[in-house]
Protein backbone atom coordinates (compact mmCIF):
# COMPACT_ATOMS: atom_id res chain seq x y z
CA UNK A 1 0.00 0.00 0.00
CA UNK A 2 2.89 2.28 0.93
CA UNK A 3 4.73 1.36 -2.70
CA UNK A 4 1.13 1.83 -4.65
CA UNK A 5 0.47 5.87 -2.53
CA UNK A 6 4.10 6.60 -3.25
CA UNK A 7 3.48 6.20 -7.19
CA UNK A 8 -0.16 7.28 -6.71
CA UNK A 9 1.22 10.70 -5.28
CA UNK A 10 3.65 12.14 -7.71
CA UNK A 11 1.49 11.16 -10.74
CA UNK A 12 -1.12 13.21 -9.20
CA UNK A 13 0.86 16.33 -8.15
CA UNK A 14 1.89 16.24 -11.61
CA UNK A 15 -2.07 15.88 -12.92
CA UNK A 16 -3.55 18.21 -10.41
CA UNK A 17 -0.87 20.81 -11.04
CA UNK A 18 -2.21 21.25 -14.74
CA UNK A 19 -6.24 21.56 -13.01
CA UNK A 20 -7.50 25.20 -12.86
CA UNK A 21 -9.00 28.29 -14.73
CA UNK A 22 -6.48 27.70 -17.14
CA UNK A 23 -6.00 24.37 -17.68
CA UNK A 24 -2.37 22.84 -18.37
CA UNK A 25 -0.60 19.63 -20.00
CA UNK A 26 0.04 17.02 -17.79
CA UNK A 27 3.27 16.48 -20.60
CA UNK A 28 3.95 20.68 -20.48
CA UNK A 29 3.73 20.39 -16.53
CA UNK A 30 6.53 17.85 -16.22
CA UNK A 31 8.52 19.76 -18.83
CA UNK A 32 8.48 22.70 -17.10
CA UNK A 33 9.44 20.91 -13.35
CA UNK A 34 12.39 19.08 -15.08
CA UNK A 35 13.42 22.59 -16.82
CA UNK A 36 13.32 24.44 -13.40
CA UNK A 37 15.14 21.88 -11.17
CA UNK A 38 17.59 21.64 -14.30
CA UNK A 39 17.93 25.61 -14.61
CA UNK A 40 16.92 25.17 -18.08
CA UNK A 41 14.72 26.64 -20.31
CA UNK A 42 13.36 30.15 -20.74
CA UNK A 43 10.11 31.36 -18.02
CA UNK A 44 6.96 31.76 -20.53
CA UNK A 45 3.32 31.96 -19.36
CA UNK A 46 3.22 28.14 -18.31
CA UNK A 47 6.16 28.16 -15.75
CA UNK A 48 4.63 31.39 -14.32
CA UNK A 49 1.36 29.56 -13.38
CA UNK A 50 2.94 25.79 -12.74
CA UNK A 51 5.80 26.99 -11.31
CA UNK A 52 5.30 29.77 -8.77
CA UNK A 53 1.82 29.39 -8.86
CA UNK A 54 0.08 25.47 -8.80
CA UNK A 55 3.05 23.60 -7.61
CA UNK A 56 3.04 25.34 -4.27
CA UNK A 57 -0.35 24.85 -3.67
CA UNK A 58 -0.48 21.31 -4.60
CA UNK A 59 2.59 20.42 -2.88
CA UNK A 60 1.04 21.96 0.79
CA UNK A 61 -2.05 20.51 0.15
CA UNK A 62 -0.04 17.13 0.08
CA UNK A 63 1.58 18.48 3.42
CA UNK A 64 -1.23 19.60 4.75
CA UNK A 65 -3.27 16.55 4.32
CA UNK A 66 -0.68 14.32 5.62
CA UNK A 67 -0.45 16.63 9.22
CA UNK A 68 -4.26 16.38 9.19
CA UNK A 69 -4.18 12.74 8.41
CA UNK A 70 -1.30 11.70 10.97
CA UNK A 71 -2.63 14.03 14.11
CA UNK A 72 -6.30 12.21 13.51
CA UNK A 73 -4.44 9.23 13.85
CA UNK A 74 -2.80 10.01 17.57
CA UNK A 75 -5.51 12.07 18.97
CA UNK A 76 -7.94 8.87 18.25
CA UNK A 77 -5.80 7.03 20.24
CA UNK A 78 -4.73 9.14 22.67
CA UNK A 79 -8.65 9.62 23.37
CA UNK A 80 -9.13 6.51 22.23
CA UNK A 81 -12.23 7.47 20.33
CA UNK A 82 -13.23 6.46 16.45
CA UNK A 83 -15.27 9.89 16.66
CA UNK A 84 -12.00 12.24 17.29
CA UNK A 85 -10.39 14.05 14.63
CA UNK A 86 -7.55 17.20 15.14
CA UNK A 87 -9.90 19.79 16.09
CA UNK A 88 -11.49 18.02 18.84
CA UNK A 89 -9.02 19.82 21.88
CA UNK A 90 -10.07 23.47 20.33
CA UNK A 91 -7.19 24.09 18.53
CA UNK A 92 -9.01 25.03 15.48
CA UNK A 93 -11.27 27.44 17.35
CA UNK A 94 -8.38 28.90 18.75
CA UNK A 95 -6.31 29.21 15.59
CA UNK A 96 -9.95 31.05 14.54
CA UNK A 97 -9.38 33.38 17.24
CA UNK A 98 -6.44 34.50 16.09
CA UNK A 99 -6.84 34.75 12.48
CA UNK A 100 -9.71 36.88 13.60
CA UNK A 101 -7.65 39.16 15.43
CA UNK A 102 -5.56 39.95 12.45
CA UNK A 103 -8.59 40.42 10.10
CA UNK A 104 -10.31 42.97 12.50
CA UNK A 105 -7.85 44.27 14.91
CA UNK A 106 -4.65 44.64 12.46
CA UNK A 107 -2.60 42.28 15.11
CA UNK A 108 0.84 41.19 13.61
CA UNK A 109 0.42 43.98 11.40
CA UNK A 110 4.22 44.35 10.88
CA UNK A 111 4.63 40.39 9.67
CA UNK A 112 3.08 41.50 6.23
CA UNK A 113 1.86 38.80 4.38
CA UNK A 114 2.68 36.14 7.21
CA UNK A 115 0.65 38.20 9.96
CA UNK A 116 -2.79 35.69 9.21
CA UNK A 117 -0.83 32.81 9.52
CA UNK A 118 1.43 34.01 12.35
CA UNK A 119 -1.75 35.05 14.33
CA UNK A 120 -3.38 31.36 13.44
CA UNK A 121 -0.69 29.64 15.04
CA UNK A 122 -0.03 31.86 18.10
CA UNK A 123 -4.08 30.97 18.72
CA UNK A 124 -3.94 27.31 18.29
CA UNK A 125 -0.76 27.09 20.80
CA UNK A 126 -2.08 29.49 23.48
CA UNK A 127 -5.19 27.05 22.57
CA UNK A 128 -3.50 24.20 23.34
CA UNK A 129 -1.41 25.30 26.20
CA UNK A 130 -4.88 26.43 27.87
CA UNK A 131 -6.36 22.81 27.07
CA UNK A 132 -3.42 21.12 28.60
CA UNK A 133 -2.78 22.97 31.88
CA UNK A 134 -6.68 23.14 32.82
CA UNK A 135 -6.57 19.65 31.93
CA UNK A 136 -3.98 18.82 34.05
CA UNK A 137 -5.35 21.25 37.14
CA UNK A 138 -8.39 19.22 36.88
CA UNK A 139 -6.46 15.69 38.14
CA UNK A 140 -4.63 14.68 34.23
CA UNK A 141 -4.70 14.03 31.01
CA UNK A 142 -7.38 11.58 30.74
CA UNK A 143 -9.34 10.71 27.96
CA UNK A 144 -13.05 12.48 29.21
CA UNK A 145 -11.14 15.53 30.91
CA UNK A 146 -9.25 16.58 27.79
CA UNK A 147 -12.69 15.71 25.39
CA UNK A 148 -14.43 18.04 27.86
CA UNK A 149 -11.85 20.64 28.21
CA UNK A 150 -11.48 20.67 24.49
CA UNK A 151 -15.03 21.57 23.67
CA UNK A 152 -16.16 24.10 26.50
CA UNK A 153 -12.95 26.15 25.31
CA UNK A 154 -13.65 25.45 21.79
CA UNK A 155 -17.49 27.00 22.18
CA UNK A 156 -15.17 29.86 24.44
CA UNK A 157 -12.76 30.78 21.44
CA UNK A 158 -15.54 30.69 18.89
CA UNK A 159 -17.41 33.58 21.02
CA UNK A 160 -14.27 35.27 21.25
CA UNK A 161 -14.03 35.10 17.51
CA UNK A 162 -17.78 36.18 17.02
CA UNK A 163 -17.74 39.17 19.31
CA UNK A 164 -14.05 40.08 16.97
CA UNK A 165 -16.10 39.88 14.14
CA UNK A 166 -19.39 41.47 15.17
CA UNK A 167 -17.45 44.57 16.76
CA UNK A 168 -15.16 45.42 13.76
CA UNK A 169 -15.52 48.22 12.25
CA UNK A 170 -14.23 45.90 9.28
CA UNK A 171 -17.75 45.03 6.65
CA UNK A 172 -16.03 42.12 5.07
CA UNK A 173 -14.59 40.73 8.10
CA UNK A 174 -17.22 37.86 8.84
CA UNK A 175 -16.59 36.94 5.40
CA UNK A 176 -13.06 36.59 5.25
CA UNK A 177 -12.76 35.13 8.77
CA UNK A 178 -15.45 32.58 7.47
CA UNK A 179 -13.61 31.46 4.32
CA UNK A 180 -10.52 30.87 5.93
CA UNK A 181 -12.02 29.05 8.82
CA UNK A 182 -13.31 26.57 6.06
CA UNK A 183 -9.70 26.04 5.00
CA UNK A 184 -7.76 27.77 2.07
CA UNK A 185 -4.69 27.26 0.10
CA UNK A 186 -4.61 30.51 -2.07
CA UNK A 187 -1.61 32.19 -0.05
CA UNK A 188 0.49 28.93 -0.67
CA UNK A 189 3.98 30.00 -1.97
CA UNK A 190 7.47 28.00 -1.66
CA UNK A 191 8.52 29.84 1.78
CA UNK A 192 5.24 28.43 3.39
CA UNK A 193 5.98 24.72 2.64
CA UNK A 194 9.31 24.12 4.35
CA UNK A 195 7.68 24.76 8.34
CA UNK A 196 4.63 22.65 8.31
CA UNK A 197 6.67 19.54 6.31
CA UNK A 198 9.40 19.35 9.13
CA UNK A 199 6.27 19.53 11.63
CA UNK A 200 5.01 16.19 9.73
CA UNK A 201 8.21 14.58 9.19
CA UNK A 202 9.40 15.12 13.03
CA UNK A 203 5.77 14.13 14.14
CA UNK A 204 5.67 10.49 12.15
CA UNK A 205 9.16 10.04 13.05
CA UNK A 206 8.23 10.04 16.99
CA UNK A 207 5.02 8.63 16.57
CA UNK A 208 6.49 5.82 14.42
CA UNK A 209 9.38 5.22 17.51
CA UNK A 210 6.07 5.08 20.00
CA UNK A 211 4.09 2.92 17.61
CA UNK A 212 4.15 -0.44 20.00
CA UNK A 213 3.03 1.78 22.79
CA UNK A 214 0.41 3.56 20.85
CA UNK A 215 -0.76 0.03 20.08
CA UNK A 216 -0.77 -0.74 23.63
CA UNK A 217 -2.42 1.97 24.87
CA UNK A 218 -5.05 1.82 21.96
CA UNK A 219 -6.38 -1.50 23.83
CA UNK A 220 -7.18 0.44 26.96
CA UNK A 221 -4.89 1.66 30.06
CA UNK A 222 -4.92 -1.05 32.16
CA UNK A 223 -3.54 -3.28 29.11
CA UNK A 224 -0.79 -0.61 28.73
CA UNK A 225 0.32 -0.38 32.17
CA UNK A 226 0.52 -3.55 32.49
CA UNK A 227 2.48 -4.16 29.35
CA UNK A 228 5.27 -1.32 31.15
CA UNK A 229 4.13 1.37 29.03
CA UNK A 230 4.12 4.76 30.36
CA UNK A 231 0.69 5.54 29.89
CA UNK A 232 0.74 9.41 31.78
CA UNK A 233 4.07 10.12 29.54
CA UNK A 234 3.03 9.15 26.71
CA UNK A 235 0.09 10.89 26.79
CA UNK A 236 1.67 14.08 27.65
CA UNK A 237 4.05 13.55 24.15
CA UNK A 238 0.93 12.71 22.22
CA UNK A 239 -1.03 15.88 23.48
CA UNK A 240 2.15 18.26 22.47
CA UNK A 241 2.85 16.60 19.40
CA UNK A 242 -0.93 17.02 17.95
CA UNK A 243 -0.91 20.09 18.82
CA UNK A 244 2.23 21.60 17.15
CA UNK A 245 1.08 19.67 14.64
CA UNK A 246 -2.33 20.85 14.04
CA UNK A 247 -0.96 24.26 14.49
CA UNK A 248 1.13 24.40 12.21
CA UNK A 249 -1.04 23.05 9.68
CA UNK A 250 -3.85 25.06 10.06
CA UNK A 251 -1.80 28.53 10.51
CA UNK A 252 -1.18 27.78 6.75
CA UNK A 253 -4.58 26.18 5.28
CA UNK A 254 -7.25 27.68 7.97
CA UNK A 255 -9.72 24.65 9.28
CA UNK A 256 -10.04 22.23 7.21
CA UNK A 257 -12.83 19.16 8.27
CA UNK A 258 -13.21 15.37 7.94
CA UNK A 259 -9.96 14.42 6.28
CA UNK A 260 -8.21 14.07 10.00
CA UNK A 261 -11.74 12.09 10.93
CA UNK A 262 -12.21 10.11 7.91
CA UNK A 263 -8.28 8.80 6.58
CA UNK A 264 -6.79 6.92 9.93
CA UNK A 265 -10.15 4.65 9.25
CA UNK A 266 -9.43 4.55 5.57
CA UNK A 267 -5.80 3.24 6.57
CA UNK A 268 -7.29 1.14 9.40
CA UNK A 269 -9.29 -1.04 7.15
CA UNK A 270 -6.51 -1.29 4.30
CA UNK A 271 -3.73 -2.17 6.64
CA UNK A 272 -5.38 -2.87 9.82
CA UNK A 273 -4.92 -1.10 13.39
CA UNK A 274 -1.25 -1.81 14.26
CA UNK A 275 -0.15 1.92 14.38
CA UNK A 276 3.49 0.94 12.24
CA UNK A 277 1.63 0.09 9.54
CA UNK A 278 -1.26 2.85 9.90
CA UNK A 279 0.91 5.66 10.33
CA UNK A 280 2.34 5.86 6.77
CA UNK A 281 -0.60 4.54 4.99
CA UNK A 282 -2.58 7.81 6.88
CA UNK A 283 -0.26 9.97 5.84
CA UNK A 284 0.25 9.57 2.97
CA UNK A 285 -3.69 8.72 1.84
CA UNK A 286 -3.92 12.20 3.61
CA UNK A 287 -1.63 13.61 1.30
CA UNK A 288 -3.12 11.41 -2.05
CA UNK A 289 -6.75 12.92 -1.20
CA UNK A 290 -6.02 16.30 -0.42
CA UNK A 291 -4.44 16.68 -3.19
CA UNK A 292 -7.13 16.10 -5.28
CA UNK A 293 -9.93 18.21 -2.80
CA UNK A 294 -7.83 21.10 -3.60
CA UNK A 295 -7.98 20.22 -6.95
CA UNK A 296 -11.90 19.76 -7.08
CA UNK A 297 -11.97 22.98 -4.86
CA UNK A 298 -10.30 25.09 -7.89
CA UNK A 299 -12.20 23.42 -10.98
CA UNK A 300 -15.54 22.84 -9.45
CA UNK A 301 -16.26 26.83 -10.16
CA UNK A 302 -13.35 28.39 -11.64
CA UNK A 303 -12.62 31.25 -11.73
CA UNK A 304 -13.68 30.96 -7.86
CA UNK A 305 -12.61 29.05 -5.44
CA UNK A 306 -14.78 26.70 -3.17
CA UNK A 307 -13.74 26.55 0.40
CA UNK A 308 -12.04 22.99 1.42
CA UNK A 309 -14.44 22.04 4.01
CA UNK A 310 -17.07 22.54 1.61
CA UNK A 311 -15.60 19.79 -0.86
CA UNK A 312 -14.39 17.41 2.05
CA UNK A 313 -17.71 17.49 3.63
CA UNK A 314 -19.36 16.63 0.82
CA UNK A 315 -17.07 13.66 -0.12
CA UNK A 316 -16.44 12.72 3.33
CA UNK A 317 -19.62 12.34 4.88
CA UNK A 318 -20.83 9.30 2.98
CA UNK A 319 -17.26 7.64 2.71
CA UNK A 320 -17.44 8.14 6.54
CA UNK A 321 -20.99 6.26 6.71
CA UNK A 322 -19.60 3.58 4.73
CA UNK A 323 -16.89 2.82 6.68
CA UNK A 324 -18.70 2.67 9.85
CA UNK A 325 -21.62 0.02 7.96
CA UNK A 326 -18.37 -2.23 7.17
CA UNK A 327 -19.35 -5.63 9.59
CA UNK A 328 -15.23 -5.65 10.09
CA UNK A 329 -14.19 -3.06 11.04
CA UNK A 330 -12.76 -2.49 14.47
CA UNK A 331 -11.14 0.57 16.58
CA UNK A 332 -8.87 -0.24 19.22
CA UNK A 333 -10.80 -3.44 21.27
CA UNK A 334 -14.72 -1.92 19.97
CA UNK A 335 -16.10 -3.80 17.37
Amino acid sequence: MVIVLLVAIPLSIAAATGIGASDVPISEVISVIVNRLNHAGAPNVADTIVWNIRLPRVLLAAIVGAGLSLAGTIIQTLVRNPLADPFLLGISSGAGMGASAVITLGVFGAAGLWALSLGALVGSLTAAALVFGITLLQGGLTPLRLVLTGTVLSSAFSSVSSCLIFRSAEPQAAQSVLFWLLGSLSGADWSKLLLPFLAVVLAHGVAQAAAGWLDALATGVDAALSLGVPVRQLRVLLFVLQSGLVGVVVAVSGGIGFVGLVVPHMARILVGARHRSMLPVSLLLGAFLMIWVDAAARATAAPMEVPLSVVTGLVGAPVFLLLLGRRRYRFGDES
